[in-house]
C-alpha cells in the first residue's frame, strides 16, 4: 500500500494536515508493507508525476492519496475526480469502506485544485495501466486536539479494511 501527502502551499501553514496524519500513522505501529511518499509538491504537474512514478515502481495494490482540506471538519473520502467534462471514480466500494466510521464522510467534491488533479491522474493511470491497483483520495481537515484522535482512528480503520482486502471492487463503469 502506498500513501501520499502534500507539502504546505500557503505562508500561514505550519504543516499540511495530510502529512501530519501520515506522520502519526508512521509513528504508531504502521501496517506491514506500508510505503509512503510524503510532501508532494503542491503543483498540478509535479505531484501526479511523482505519485505515478512511485506507483509504477512499487506496484502497490492500493494507493491512498491524502490532501489537506482546511475548511472541512471531518475526514472526507472522495468518490470522484473531475477534469473538464470527464469524471473518474474509484473502483472501490466506498460505502462499505466507510461504513460505521464515526468521523468520516463520503465527498463528491475533490476540489478544483491540485488534490483533484492528483486524484484524476492517479485514477486514470491505474485504471488504464495497472488494473490490479485501486486508488483512493482522502481529504484531511486541520488536526486539532478535539478531532485528531478520531480522525486518526477512522483513517487507521480505512487502511486496515483495505489491507485486509475485505472489500470487493465494484464494476468499472
Amino acid at each position: 500500500m502506498l500513501l501520499t501527502s502534500f507539502s504546505t502551499w500557503k505562508d500561514h501553514h505550519r504543516s499540511n494536515s495530510s502529512d501530519d496524519l501520515l506522520q502519526h500513522v508512521l509513528q504508531d505501529n504502521p501496517p506491514p508493507g506500508l510505503q509512503v511518499l510524503r510532501q508532494l509538491p503542491v503543483d498540478f504537474e509535479l505531484a501526479p508525476q511523482a505519485a505515478i512514478a512511485q506507483i509504477q515502481q512499487l506496484q502497490p495494490q492500493f494507493v491512498v492519496c491524502c490532501g489537506m482540506a482546511e475548511t472541512r471538519d471531518r475526514l472526507n473520502v472522495e468518490v470522484q475526480a473531475v477534469q473538464q467534462e470527464q469524471v473518474l471514480t474509484t473502483r472501490l466500494d466506498l460505502a462499505a469502506l466507510v461504513a460505521g466510521l464515526t468521523f468520516t464522510d463520503l465527498s463528491y467534491d475533490a476540489g478544483g485544485f491540485v488534490c483533484n488533479r492528483l486524484y484524476f491522474d492517479v485514477l486514470q493511470h491505474v485504471q488504464t495501466h495497472q488494473p490490479a491497483c485501486h486508488a483512493l483520495f482522502v481529504h484531511v481537515p486541520v488536526l486539532t486536539s478535539a478531532n485528531g484522535d478520531r480522525i486518526l482512528a477512522d483513517f487507521r480503520q480505512i487502511l486496515e479494511r483495505l489491507k485486509a482486502s475485505v472489500l470487493e471492487p465494484v464494476a468499472v463503469m
